[in-house]
């Protein structure tokens, strides 16, 4: 049976995603799953950058306002509705088109990982590993990897980062070298036939679109709608630990000025954006990187390579 064709596009807060999603749903006749775990939340719209109905342009999008911000909502969640919207949007004759930056829900999505503590995955190692890596250098982390597993070593180039902290997490959950492990449950086939497009461009040009944002984000209201969330008096719930919302929390108490907040959201927003990058490059296969906002003339060779996808 043919795997379902999906597009998914990928990368940091505010590169420019969102446009060209529906910029390709248009002309792919396609649907938008959204990969954000934040614009689940209702009510949660201008620090979520949420597309608005008129930036929709008709154009169906799914798995935004799924919940209220009370409720929780988990990774498990997310992969068992989104996994049932590709089959559903495929079965109508239309192109899924995955958009987000949150790459655990991304992965959850496309692959047969595992969400439920079966030994297989720990998030909290990989992240730790992660930091190590931009810490102390890629080098540190496959030396670790040769020592308590020497075989897998030898066959992952030390560059290789997302495969070496694979292997690495694989021996830290389950407690099998992962030379040995591999043999038997990995590299399984995708779950879907996928075309992974990742929108990047240079540090500086994005830090200066994620400081612009969130001076829009001001002007549209923020205050106010974090300042109902803060009235939701919800303690730890999920959506107060938003970026874009848990900064206010010390001006609404008054401990701190308007002006060191909306800093502490570029900053956080900047190192979020910073995370997100290091997650795609090291732990998606197969992406296809794009710079649309200083090469937008690009465009025209991504949908060309789009057509052929969609046509082999």
């Amino acid at each position: 049976m043919a795997r379902s064709k999906v597009i998914v596009i990928v990368g940091p807060t505010a590169v420019g995603k969102t446009s060209l999603s529906i910029a390709l749903a248009k002309e792919y006749d396609g649907e938008i799953i959204s990969g954000d775990s934040m614009q689940i939340y209702k009510q949660l719209n201008i620090g979520t950058a949420k597309v608005s109905i008129a930036e929709q342009a008709g154009i169906p999008h799914h798995l935004i306002d799924e919940v209220t911000v009370s409720q929780s909502y988990t990774v498990s969640d997310f992969q068992k509705k989104g996994r049932r919207l590709i089959q559903d949007i495929t079965a109508r004759g239309k192109i899924p088109i995955i958009v987000g930056g949150t790459g655990l829900y991304i992965e959850s999505l496309l692959h047969d990982i595992s969400l439920g503590g079966a030994g297989k995955s720990d998030l909290a190692f990989r992240v730790q590993k992660e930091s190590e890596a931009e810490l102390f250098g890629v080098t540190h982390l496959w030396n670790e990897l040769e020592k308590l597993d020497p075989v897998a070593a030898k066959t992952i180039h030390a560059n290789n980062v997302r495969r070496v902290i694979r292997a690495l997490e694989v021996h830290h959950t389950t407690g099998i070298p992962f030379s040995k492990y591999q043999e038997e449950h990995e590299d399984k086939e995708p779950l879907f036939d996928e075309k992974i497009i990742g929108l990047t461009t240079d540090r500086s040009i994005l830090y200066n679109r994620i400081n612009e944002r969130v001076y829009k984000m001001i002007d549209e209201g923020l205050e106010l709608e974090a300042r109902w969330l803060f009235d939701q008096n919800l303690q730890n719930a999920q959506a107060l630990k938003g970026i874009g919302y848990k900064e206010w929390i010390p001006y609404f108490n008054k401990e701190e000025s308007i002006e060191n907040v909306v800093t502490e959201i570029q900053k956080n927003s900047r190192r979020y954006a910073k995370r997100q990058l290091t997650w795609f490059r090291n732990r998606t296969k197969n992406v296809s990187w794009w710079d649309l906002v200083k090469e937008p003339e690009t465009e025209i060779k991504l949908k060309e390579e789009i057509n052929y996808f969609l046509t082999v």
